[in-house]
């Protein structure tokens, strides 16, 4: 039986926040794109849902509708003994204010955004390998296969072919490891858990607690390794979870789970959380973090978002960059699809790459210094300890771990982040 095919300008394999987003784009550019997501929407996605005010200024380029969207002024951050607010800066780069979106939400909005814009997506489509050139080995399009609603394979497969391949699939990346592109065992990972609570109290910050204090099975308190964070939604629930990376000792080493269990007990009791069951147990994601699989792009398969590692190791945040990620891609392939010949189209295309890493390559690197110093318990206490009661030190630290100085000229903290991130060497 001959295997159907479909054809595409661009195939986007995953329609998360960067695949979305890049596919969107690309159907703005006149693209015909195939966009395709294992999943049926509205599905859930393991993340704080917080989103600063980066991700803001992206969804805005994107043009997305967040009317009714959970805004945020700012950070509350609590340690040491201390609590410190922070509004989110004022600048003329990006908006004065974050936002908190659920995954299963903010995924389907966009993937719902892609579609208006022309978007073909294929939802409950699984795609099982890239096909190659036999003669170059350049990826030219995927095989697919149909699923029922409980995730079985119908038996109905395809094949769809185009010049250029998006892989958005996530920190596995099938794709990525099926042409040979594995993950970069120099770059810093985390893993997150979380889950949703219902509480009475409303709040416009986001809260980020530097230190994790439980109870023992005897009752008394103990300090485990790791931050924790309340992102508080619109309807009546926050999503607390905790994070770690493997520059602690304790990675790898800790039930996460448990810990997060004995935090919220432990937590400031004018929260009065009360797990949302309906939302789900507590679980948990790897954080793939600076750029931790590369190249971006080689042979006609570019990455974006997790895929490629686009996570902020400053503070976990992803899916700013992944928008970014796929403004820039989609412009790039836009651009290579328009000229003449194959050696002409890789030019461009290989411009993706480069074009990340002057971004942020520089610094990402500044944020692995940052996460292997504070991996030492010692380094926090002390930044914990000192650091926080200063209020224009913190800041200052702010607008670097959410990334937020003006592009162009700005205060003094804006030069000093640019140009330390322009010295750091590229991740």
């Amino acid at each position: 039986m001959t295997q159907p095919v479909d054809q595409a300008d661009v195939v986007v394999v995953g329609a998360g926040p960067g695949g979305s987003a890049t596919a969107a784009y690309l159907a703005q550019h006149g693209l015909d794109v195939v966009l395709v997501e294992k999943a049926a929407f509205p599905r859930d996605k393991i993340c704080g849902d917080g989103l600063t005010p980066r991700a803001v200024k992206e969804l805005v380029s994107l043009g997305v509708d967040t009317t009714g969207w959970q805004r945020t002024r700012g950070l509350r951050i609590k340690g040491g003994g201390h609590t410190l607010t922070l509004d989110w800066p004022t600048t003329r780069t990006f908006p004065d204010y974050g936002m908190v979106r659920t995954r299963a939400q903010f995924d389907e909005t966009l993937a719902r955004h892609a579609e208006h814009r022309g978007a073909r997506l294929h939802e409950r489509t699984s795609v099982t390998a890239p096909i190659r050139d036999e003669r170059t080995g350049r990826v030219v399009g995927v095989t697919a296969k149909r699923l029922d609603p409980a995730g079985r394979a119908t038996g109905e497969s395809y094949a769809v072919h185009a010049p250029v391949v998006v892989a958005a699939d996530g920190v596995s990346s099938r794709l990525a490891t099926a042409v040979g592109r594995e993950k970069r065992e120099d770059r810093v990972m985390g893993v997150a858990v979380r889950a949703y609570y219902k509480t009475p109290r409303q709040d416009d910050y986001l809260e980020s607690h530097l230190e994790l204090w439980t109870r023992d099975d005897a009752g008394t308190r103990m300090l485990m390794p790791g931050y924790g964070w309340l992102f508080p939604l619109e309807d009546g629930r926050t999503n607390v979870g905790l994070g770690i990376l493997d520059t602690s000792s304790a990675f790898g080493q800790t039930d996460y789970k448990d810990v997060m269990r004995r935090w919220v007990a432990d937590i400031d009791p004018d929260w009065h959380l009360v797990h949302d069951e309906s939302a789900g147990p507590i679980r948990g994601a790897a954080l793939p973090m600076g750029f931790n699989r590369t190249p971006l792009y080689a042979d006609g398969l570019l990455l974006v978002g997790d895929a490629g590692g686009m996570v902020n190791p400053f503070n976990g945040e992803g899916i700013d960059y992944a928008l970014e990620a796929a403004r820039v891609s989609a412009e790039i392939i836009a651009q290579a699809l328009a000229r003449d010949g194959d050696a002409a189209r890789e030019r461009v295309l290989a411009a993706y790459g480069v074009r990340m890493k002057d971004a942020l390559g520089g610094y990402f690197t500044l944020g692995r210094w940052f996460a292997h110093a504070i991996g030492h318990p010692e380094v926090m206490r002390l930044a914990t300890k000192y650091g926080l009661p200063r209020t224009a030190l913190m800041r200052l630290l702010l607008k670097i771990m959410a990334n937020l100085p003006e592009e162009r000229g700005g205060r003094v903290s804006d030069r000093l982040i640019v140009a330390l991130s322009t010295l750091a060497p590229d991740a």
